[in-house]
């Protein structure tokens, strides 16, 4: 089939990948418009810019795709499907029925469970235990279009929201091409999601990473996880933004004060919670790099004195 990508992040360069790699024709790629990045703010061009770049393939940056004279370009690439990957524009429907076989999102979650754009954070610190790919053909809601394929993903205890995503990214290709070969065999089952059953995904900000010592440690520390590699949560001790990177749940046999330090060795960093301990075994200090929590207390033991209060 002659096929139209669409997506913008690194997860969505290996889906590109994927098809290049296939027999499949790649007639253009659609990606977010450059955006400042970085301290520096310099403009900084996706991931599936450079891979489209690399292939030398027709590219579109389009600020929307609502505008008649953006979608008489996209109709000049005829395509016969449109394959979307974390694009981060919603495609208006004038779009969706312009491809001979419509449009397919390859989405990280068993739909309908985590719509929208964090499905992988968000089941992790939900405490999921279950993930995996769903393919939709897409109609006008968000991410609420006829399930086309499914693959399941275990998450495992100790996942971080980094080793789910590269789990995802080995899976989706293969679901990709799977439902591409369905749908050319005219195979597939189309399968209506439960609107009922439905929950939303709704985007990282930087301030969702901020510690509530009085949660759980067990709901703290899938936070944590889940907001590992961004935003990464975080927590004020004497006026200092202390970042925390990994941990894992004890049991205590006293009841402090949640925040409050109960110990602080080469083991780790333990505070008291709502319910329970949180170990802290990595985090990072302002301006420093992140350390397991051993070497951090080499210089800096008195501020991780027991005792003391997180904010």
């Amino acid at each position: 089939m002659n096929i139209v990508f669409a997506g913008t992040p690194a997860f969505s360069a290996i889906h590109l990948q994927a098809l290049l790699d296939s027999a499949h024709s790649v007639v253009a790629v659609y990606t977010q418009p450059d955006r400042p990045a970085g301290r520096g703010k310099k403009l900084s061009i996706s991931p599936v810019k450079q891979l489209a770049l690399d292939a030398k393939l027709p590219l579109e940056q389009p600020l929307s795709l609502k505008a008649p004279p953006q979608q008489a370009t996209l109709r000049s690439y005829a395509p016969d499907l449109m394959v979307v990957v974390a694009y981060g524009l919603l495609l208006p429907e004038p779009v969706l029925a312009l491809p001979r076989h419509g449009c397919i999102n390859v989405h990280a979650s068993i739909l309908p469970r985590w719509r929208g754009a964090a499905p992988i954070e968000r089941a992790i610190e939900a405490g999921d235990r279950d993930s995996g790919i769903t393919i939709m053909q897409m109609d006008a809601g968000l991410d609420t279009g006829d399930m086309l394929y499914k693959l399941h993903c275990p998450i495992h205890a100790s996942d971080t929201a980094a080793q789910l995503h590269d789990r995802l990214a080995e899976l989706g290709p293969q679901a990709l091409l799977q439902c591409l070969q369905a749908i050319e065999n005219q195979r597939l089952e189309p399968e209506p999601q439960n609107h009922e059953l439905s929950t939303y995904a709704k985007k990282l900000q930087k301030q969702d990473g901020e510690i509530d010592w009085q949660l759980p440690a067990a709901v703290l520390n899938n936070k944590i996880r889940a907001f590992n590699p961004f935003p990464i949560c975080y927590s004020h001790l004497e006026q200092q933004r202390v970042r925390l990177v990994t941990a894992e749940t004890i049991a205590i046999e006293a009841s402090p004060s949640p925040g409050e330090i109960i110990a602080a060795d080469k083991s780790g960093l333990v505070v008291a919670t709502g319910n329970g301990g949180l170990k802290i075994t990595q985090l990072q200090l302002p301006g420093k790099k992140a350390l397991p929590f051993c070497d951090v207390l080499n210089g800096f033991s008195h501020l991780f004195a027991p005792g003391k209060h997180f904010a």
